[in-house]
């Protein structure tokens, strides 16, 4: 169905209103709204709201709209570079091996979630395993498989290694998405109910508290009011630091492209995605920048700024999530549902084993299943000071993730009828 806005330009100035919306009544000093906040997170509804625009009201398309690529490709690096200009490194090693832990743990319980859901619903209901057109099932899911340890570079691999048709692509494309999104919002509501969380994981969250602590008492002891000068300066370290990842990619994509058999040979096709070198090299030149004098523009409000970018990219996120797609394809999303499920109790019982905090369960989740444009997004959802960590373990899944669906892949090869 078509929808009533087509314009991106109207489309944007929606998302932004609901983003001010939210953020407005968020901050009000409304009983009322202070009771519904205490529930329901702002980010969560920054969301889930322009989901809705989507599906059921039709106003806009998440397929249709550019936004998203807008944002991701241009919005996303700069918030990056942004974000990792008061970086503490020191704090991040300080966070210890859990962190690590954790994304392994999410990366296996992708792994092992795939065959134990085609398990449970071929005994349930066989007919799901039959699409109609004589494909193999198995072969569409190690794409979603691909797209949750990596990203969209690994489930491009997996499509042509297992000879994906681009019909049941297409489908399991709507089952990743949507899967991927609804657990994103039971992350991003997770977050607003860490303390409770970590209450019951009897985890030890004293470095996480820490760094956030140094980073927000930095921040604090250098804030002032911004002058339009300095404001100028931090758009030209965004968007600087943005055009030099993009002519960086540009340049070091298509030398790997021109290499891809070779590195088909190690399985490492996601070096040959422009998206990958994006996201790291706008990463390095922020980390870059906070060892000079530019780190002092924080005070003048670069990771504010960098939020902001962040919370539009969740506005656009959100908008490609059409819910009602889940009532077409019922039985691939019981798969999807149940091999997420499988995902989120391994990692559950690994938290509670090694009583990790709820935050390094959220962004380990996330580095895997959303990649390098959710997984900062989560975690400034536990703090802005906290961003640049989703964004290293993003990276980490980037390189893993074929290795990690290759394995899924012959793992549901065989339990398959």
């Amino acid at each position: 169905m078509e929808p009533f806005f087509t314009n991106d330009a109207i489309v944007l100035g929606l998302l932004v209103i609901i983003v001010a919306a939210v953020f407005h009544t968020s901050s009000s000093s409304n009983p009322k709204w202070k009771k519904f906040y205490t529930y329901v997170p702002s980010i969560l509804l920054c969301y889930f709201l322009p989901g809705l625009l989507n599906w059921p009201l039709g106003l806009v398309s998440g397929e249709e709209s550019n936004l998203y690529f807008v944002a991701s490709r241009y919005l996303l690096p700069a918030s990056l570079v942004l974000l990792c200009l008061s970086i503490d490194i020191k704090g991040i090693i300080n966070l210890g091996p859990k962190a690590v832990i954790m994304f392994f743990a999410a990366t296996v319980g992708i792994v092992l979630g795939g065959p134990l859901a085609i398990l449970i619903i071929s005994t349930v209901a066989p007919d799901v395993l039959d699409v109609g057109s004589g494909e193999e099932v198995w072969r569409g899911l190690t794409t979603v498989a691909g797209s949750w340890i990596g990203g969209g570079a690994n489930q491009a691999s997996m499509k042509e290694i297992f000879g994906v048709s681009d019909s049941l692509f297409a489908t399991m494309i709507v089952v990743d998405v949507i899967c991927a999104n609804i657990w994103t919002g039971f992350l991003l509501y997770g977050a607003s109910k860490t303390q409770k969380v970590d209450k019951w994981l009897k985890s030890d969250t004293t470095a996480i508290d820490d760094l956030r602590d140094r980073v927000e008492h930095y921040q604090a002891s250098i804030a002032k009011i911004p002058t339009l000068s300095e404001v100028m300066t931090i758009l030209a370290i965004a968007f600087g630091g943005t055009a030099l990842a993009h002519w960086g990619a540009d340049v070091i994509s298509p030398f790997m492209e021109a290499r891809s058999e070779w590195l088909a040979k190690y399985s490492l096709e996601s070096l040959t995605s422009g998206f990958f070198w994006l996201v790291v090299i706008a990463t390095t030149i922020g980390v870059g920048l906070s060892f000079t004098k530019m780190r002092k523009y924080e005070g003048a409000g670069a990771s504010r700024l960098g939020s902001v970018f962040i919370f539009i990219l969740v506005a656009t996120i959100g908008m490609r999530m059409n819910v009602g797609e889940v009532f077409d394809n019922l039985g691939l999303f019981a798969i999807g549902i149940t091999w997420m499920l499988f995902h989120v109790l391994i990692m559950v019982l690994v938290a509670k084993l090694i009583k990790a905090p709820f935050f390094f369960v959220a962004v380990g989740s996330q580095a895997n299943v959303g990649g390098a444009a959710s997984a900062p997004v989560v975690a400034s959802a536990f703090s802005p000071a906290l961003a640049p960590v989703g964004v290293l373990l993003a990276v980490l899944g980037y390189a893993l993730g074929t290795y990690g669906a290759l394995l899924c892949a012959q793992l549901m090869a065989g339990v398959s009828p």
